[in-house]
């Protein structure tokens, strides 16, 4: 699989707190994640959906070898940050389709995140119950 990487596009997603770091070499549409296949990393059909819409929408599906790292967050934001990471590297394969993957949504991170706990209340905002008693 290295030398697989010699003549591929690297790119980097991420979404909360979980990060993937994509190759794409020129293949048969083979997608491997953590060095297993995408049908035994992800059980859910909708995680396997969010990765390949990118390449749904450049009409790429086929075309090239998809090898991922993915680290951090849940399944589905790891699915997330694969599908940005995909989005990348189709667009440092080809500038032109920057216009449909930004049509799309692809392009932009979501930043959302977990807000922290602050101290002195109950969570993030929530506050403890207040009693003038």
């Amino acid at each position: 699989m290295a030398s697989a990487r010699t003549d591929a596009f690297y790119a980097t997603g991420r979404r909360k707190t979980a990060v993937a770091r994509v190759w794409m070499t020129p293949g048969t549409g083979n997608i491997m994640i953590n060095k297993r296949d995408v049908d035994n990393y992800f059980g859910r059909a909708t995680s396997k959906m969010v990765l390949r819409q990118p390449l749904e929408a450049t009409e790429t599906m086929g075309r090239y070898d998809v090898f991922v790292n993915v680290r951090g967050g849940g399944l589905q934001g790891q699915a997330e940050a694969i599908r940005h990471g995909i989005t990348r590297a189709l667009m440092e394969i080809t500038p032109t389709f920057r216009s449909t993957l930004k049509k799309a949504g692809y392009v932009t991170r979501d930043d959302r995140k977990k807000e922290r706990k602050k101290y002195g209340q109950r969570g993030a905002r929530a506050r403890f119950q207040f009693s003038k008693r």
